[in-house]
């Protein structure tokens, strides 16, 4: 591989001679062969939205001149936009403050700019008004709150109307409900569909919640939280020209030394995306429960025959969203389990494992909202309802007796419900014959229907 030489604080190093980063970059290339994943490029690109801030707030203040502010502008644009995703290679596990990923962005972009014929430092220049310590909390908190409204958010919206306009289409349907897996009273698919629902739609406002803390961020803090090198106005401006970038509301913290020290909100943000997983698990597992079959298992539904199931079965057909949904989001759980680790990990000043946090609560946002996304069109927009599956069970059903508690009482219903089962009988049949009720107030009485309204049957 060609080299060039570059220089750093340290002394000489080979870099490619291709890359557009510098020393510093590699050498966390060097010290880091850990996992072989970068950073995702979500973040990067929101470091270089901070440079671009930064650029934009120094040139005002007075601090940068025209030529290189605008330089650096140009660089971070097209950083952005990903037109170098190739160029930020340094692991995930990486210094605990980031360090080499915020050097990383400030050597590309100082590259870019000189390219243009204007003489830019990454660390004069690009970082200037800047640390590590607070371009890194606020970098975590700009892409994971752009990765909430842009991608997650609406994904979950299009989950919660793609359940609602399925359970409208089969409010007409009765099935028989289960609890502890087992046989219990009836109730229809539209409200069995609407409980999906409502746990999407308070998914939604939990993750809503969060993200009112995630707009509060570090950047102004610098080394320590005291803003030393930064001027007073900095993080203001900052926060002011972010929200222009991106459309949010982002504000300088309360105190920054808690931005450094903490990852409060990105603890709760992923604790929110856990909570959201167990959405997703639990809807996953009804579809492959509901799905089960064809002839041996409850065969409720059909799922979309997506591709074959089996390398030795011909003819098989898995339900094979629901078990990508499932798996994702087990994988946001465990990535809950390391950030809540990692938040744990602010020593006096600093938070040490920002890295691992940007990666976990990242990749979860896209996985929850790739996986909403994905149950949306194509499991719960597509399913066929198997009305005959269905009616049969529902009809033999020796729980509807329940509904005769008050007129008979609990005992008697629950010998009826025996006898029922045991016979293999519906339960209508054999109430008649234990009861002095007549088959018209039974029907009446034990009509599927009915008792999916609720209240005490009359």
């Amino acid at each position: 591989m060609d080299t060039r030489i570059e220089r750093d604080s340290m002394g000489e190093l080979e870099v490619p001679v291709d890359a557009l980063y510098g020393a510093q970059t590699q050498r966390a290339i060097n010290n880091f062969p850990v996992s072989g994943m970068p950073l995702p490029s979500q973040f990067i690109h929101a470091i270089a939205r901070i440079k671009l801030a930064a650029a934009s707030t120094n040139l005002e203040l007075g601090l940068l001149d025209a030529p290189r502010a605008e330089a650096i502008i140009k660089a971070a644009k097209a950083v952005i936009e990903g037109d170098h995703d190739d160029q930020f290679p340094v692991d995930v596990f990486q210094t605990g403050s980031g360090t080499s990923s915020n050097m990383n962005v400030n050597e590309v972009l100082a590259t870019l700019a000189s390219r243009d014929g204007v003489d830019v430092h990454p660390n004069d220049h690009v970082n200037m008004g800047q640390s590590s310590n607070d371009v890194i909390p606020t970098a975590i908190h700009v892409a994971a709150a752009l990765g909430v409204t842009q991608t997650l958010r609406p994904a979950l919206i299009h989950l919660r109307k793609q359940i609602a306009q399925r359970a409208d289409e089969c409010r007409e349907i009765v099935k028989t409900g289960r609890t502890h897996l087992m046989d219990a009273m009836p109730l229809r698919m539209d409200q069995e569909l609407g409980a999906w629902g409502s746990q999407v739609g308070q998914a939604i406002e939990r993750v809503d919640s969060a993200l009112v803390r995630l707009c509060r961020l570090a950047q102004g803090g610098t080394a320590v939280g005291t803003g030393i090198n930064a001027p007073p106005q900095f993080a203001e401006m900052m926060a002011r020209r972010l929200s222009e970038q991106t459309g949010l509301s982002f504000v300088p913290n309360d105190s920054f030394f808690a931005s450094l020290a903490s990852q409060d909100a990105a603890v709760e943000l992923s604790g929110q995306l856990k909570g959201l997983a167990c959405v997703v698990m639990k809807i996953a597992n009804d579809l492959r429960w509901m799905n089960s079959g064809p002839l041996a298992g409850l065969g409720e539904i059909e799922l979309e025959a997506l591709q074959p199931g089996s390398s030795i079965m011909p003819g098989k057909v898995n339900p094979v969203i629901p078990e990508s949904a499932a798996q994702a989001a087990a994988q946001v759980i465990g990535y809950d389990t390391a950030i809540t680790v990692a938040g744990q990990s602010g020593n006096f000043q600093l938070n040490v494992m920002l890295p691992l946090v940007a990666s976990n609560l990242l990749s979860s946002i896209t996985l929850m909202g790739n996986t909403a996304r994905l149950l949306a069109d194509r499991a719960i927009a597509t399913f066929k309802v198997r009305e005959d599956n269905l009616q049969q069970p529902l009809a033999r059903n020796p729980i509807l007796v329940t509904a005769l508690n008050g007129v008979i009482g609990y005992n008697a219903a629950a010998a009826i419900a025996k006898q029922a089962y045991q016979a293999g009988r519906p339960i209508l049949d054999v109430a008649q014959e234990q009861t002095d009720l007549s088959r018209e107030e039974l029907e009446r009485l034990l009509d599927p229907m009915k008792l999916t309204h609720g209240g005490v049957p009359e």
